[in-house]
């Protein structure tokens, strides 16, 4: 094996594989995560936009994986960066140090149960899902008939996906169909499997065993951790990108609800039991006991919420005593989903009954499923402080991990302030691009400041002008879905003389919205929280983020209120440190949509006057990308105009890459790992491709042919061709 090459040389190697070049701050932040696993000190890193993070923190981590023989664990938030590390930046990476590190580094992408095509139950090892048809109850026949073929798209997807990945078919299907074809990890039966030997999540599991470094999302990481179930192989490094994401991800990873439905699905799912039946009984009794519960937090339990939720216990634990089966017996599928339902219920039930002193309930109603009790942890820093860093180096990074020019606020949330916090460093390694000569950060300073009573029509108005002024181009970022359909309703209407098209999240799958937004200049994209992050369009189909107002959380949002209730008795400033806190992250999230990459210019417009006018204005400014300020309305109209004249080409964002077992794309380069599958036919959205295909596609791009008539010819989607070019290497497809 040759000498160990230094850092310096395999992030130059690295670097060059993927067509970049080194930044001053890659280089920076790279040194300082080598830095931090060798003094075994954990790490905080800001890295701008267009730094090369990625690169910065996975190519020591290989290092250490291969020098130490231990797995790096990198942990993600959207599945956009988890489709970016493992499709792109991780191939590239382990091709270009093989040569210098004496072997091939390999790696594998690690999800939950649910995100995978569950075999048996394709097979009908799993009866029916009960919620699933209780909520198909009184549907419309287009609605069934929809169901219908989505579920029949998706068995003969499982004829032909190598990896179950439930984000590999493209498009995708609704949550309704993918419950047909998928199990949760307490439904799952395990070992007991009559096919585990073909089970997609042993094989990636398996894989993981074996590999250098392993690529997560947070929910996954945090479950592993907090609940022990040893999912992920022993290591002693753990990267965290998006890290500004953390907290919330595993707030929701340990929140609990109960509803009316899952008691009654439990009940059913126990069989003709006394006990099943007395559990039965209790539904109609937790209906009317939510339903009278006012929406809000539960700070006090009434006495007869109360005795309903000892009543549902009570009934679940002697329900779970008359379905267990006994010691050794066989479990079939429908005992399993038993077991787990009436557990989920009974757990829930006690949890909400504990008061736990950090413990917030509360109660909301939705259209769909009716009353909701929920219950969460008011902060889990301590829990993350003794979970997550207690016993390996962790490197938490972002491009928004900074606030308000300290990164207290993100630490605190995250157990690394006060008595007893591991030692750790902070570092802001900035952003290669110039902000102030890019993009200008205009604030609609005589725009009236929002009220509840949703957007007055002076607001259109200012929208109307600056998409016009775009030619379209335009990302809408609003504060609540029914803003976003607000506005997209009223700009359809009032640019129909135009060509300029409105997509709203919600009319398609996000993803799907996303690469039509990103294929068209003229198209605008509106929508609310998941598209504030991981969306990346660069070039000039986005020269426009519109954001509609400072994105404070509701007044009335029951783990904010509490948290900030909290610090304030404890002499704090309990808006600073929790609802400004969240909008500046937010804002510079949102922000952060504008600018992708050097050659980028474009206008983030703010339609709420209190960015320039209000006592917080500064810590909120200082969160964001240093753009060059302005209130000069007609300064950013010209602005505009001038660079719809100028835009060149848009760049199109490709479809998800078909994966095999681990994650590995099945394209030219894979995870150098045994596979129980042959890797040799490729698959996108579903689609499994030839020989014959492949070579018409080859053959095509070489004689110019675009892409669309090229999916014409096929008989197929573009999104699938596009796949499939980026697969083979055959360059940038659009």
């Amino acid at each position: 094996m040759p000498d160990r090459p230094d850092l310096a040389e395999l992030l130059h190697a690295a670097v060059t594989a993927v067509g970049g070049t080194e930044r001053p701050g890659q280089v920076e932040m790279a040194r300082a995560v080598a830095r931090a696993v060798e003094r075994e000190e954990h790490l905080l890193v800001q890295a701008g936009t267009g730094t090369g993070k990625s690169l910065a923190y996975l190519v020591p981590a290989v290092a250490h994986a291969m020098a130490t023989g231990k797995p790096v664990v990198v942990a993600t938030a959207t599945l956009a960066l988890q489709a970016q590390i493992v499709d792109r930046d991780l191939p590239r990476i382990a091709e270009a140090l093989r040569p210098l590190l004496g072997r091939r580094p390999t790696y594998a992408l690690v999800k939950g149960r649910s995100n995978y095509l569950c075999r048996h139950k394709v097979v009908g090892g799993f009866p029916d899902d009960d919620e699933d048809a209780l909520l198909a109850v009184g549907a419309f026949d287009a609605d069934r008939s929809r169901l219908g073929g989505e579920v029949v798209r998706l068995r003969e997807w499982a004829e032909v996906t190598e990896s179950g990945d439930r984000d590999e078919l493209v498009p995708g299907v609704s949550q309704r169909a993918w419950r047909q074809v998928s199990v949760t990890a307490k439904e799952c039966l395990g070992s007991r499997c009559p096919v585990v030997a073909e089970c997609f999540v042993e094989q990636s599991r398996e894989v993981a065993r074996d590999v250098d470094v392993i690529v997560t999302n947070h929910a996954f990481m945090a479950i592993d951790a907090f609940e022990g179930r040893h999912m992920l192989p022993d290591h002693d490094l753990l990267v965290v990108d998006e890290a500004h994401e953390l907290t919330d991800r595993i707030t929701s990873t340990v929140t609990d609800e109960l509803t009316t439905s899952a008691v009654s699905v439990a009940a059913r799912r126990a069989g003709k039991g006394d006990a099943a039946g007395r559990l039965a009984e209790t539904t109609d009794l937790v209906a009317d006991t939510l339903d009278d519960l006012p929406e809000g937090r539960i700070d006090h339990l009434p006495e007869r919420l109360v005795e309903t939720l000892q009543l549902v216990r009570d009934a679940a634990r002697a329900a779970l005593s008359e379905i267990k089966p006994e010691k050794g017996a066989e479990v079939d599928g429908s005992t399993q989903l038993a077991l787990a339902a009436v557990e989920e219920v009974h757990d829930v039930a006690e949890r909400v009954l504990e008061e736990r002193e950090l413990d917030v309930a509360w109660l909301s109603k939705d259209p769909r499923r009716g009353a909701v009790l929920r219950v969460a942890p008011m902060s889990v820093a301590m829990a993350v402080r003794e979970k997550i860093f207690g016993e390996r180096t962790v490197v938490l990074t972002s491009a928004t991990i900074e606030l308000g020019g300290s990164f207290d606020a993100v630490a605190g949330t995250l157990g690394l302030k006060g008595a007893g916090s591991p030692p750790w460093t902070g570092l802001d390694v900035g952003s290669p691009f110039d902000y102030p000569q890019q993009a200008i950060a205009y604030v609609a300073a005589h725009l009236p400041a929002p009220g509840r009573d949703g957007a007055a029509p002076v607001v259109f108005d200012e929208i109307e002008a600056l998409v016009r002024a775009a030619g379209g181009r335009t990302l809408g970022l609003f504060s609540s879905r029914r803003a976003a359909e607000a506005a997209a309703e009223q700009l359809r209407d009032r640019l129909s003389d135009t060509d300029i098209r409105v997509l709203c999240q919600g009319d398609d799958q996000t993803p799907t919205l996303v690469r039509e937004f990103a294929s068209d200049a003229s198209t605008c994209l509106f929508g609310t929280m998941s598209l504030w992050q991981g969306v990346d369009v660069p070039g000039p189909a986005c020269q426009l983020v519109i954001i509609d107002r400072i994105p404070f959380p509701r007044p009335d949002d029951p783990l904010s209120s509490a948290r900030s209730e909290a610090i304030s008795r404890a002499g704090g400033n309990g808006f600073m440190s929790v609802s400004a806190t969240h909008a500046a992250l937010r804002l510079a999230q949102g922000a952060g949509r504008l600018v992708r990459r050097a050659d980028d210019r474009g206008v983030v417009a703010f339609l709420d006057p209190r960015m320039t006018n209000a006592r917080y204005a500064p810590f909120l400014q200082r969160s964001l990308p240093p753009f060059w300020p302005t209130t000069d309305r007609d300064l950013v109209l010209g602005a505009l105009r001038r660079l719809d004249g100028t835009a060149g080409e848009v760049v199109p964002v490709a479809a998800p890459a078909a994966r095999g077992l681990g994650g590995a794309t099945t394209g030219p380069v894979a995870v150098d790992v045994p596979v129980a599958r042959s890797p040799r036919t490729a698959v996108t959205g579903g689609h499994a491709w030839s020989a014959e295909q492949d070579e018409e596609l080859r053959d095509g791009l070489e004689a110019g042919i675009p892409v669309e008539e090229l999916a014409d010819h096929l008989e197929l989607a573009p999104d699938l061709v596009t796949a499939r070019i980026n697969q083979l290497g055959l360059g940038r497809a659009g």
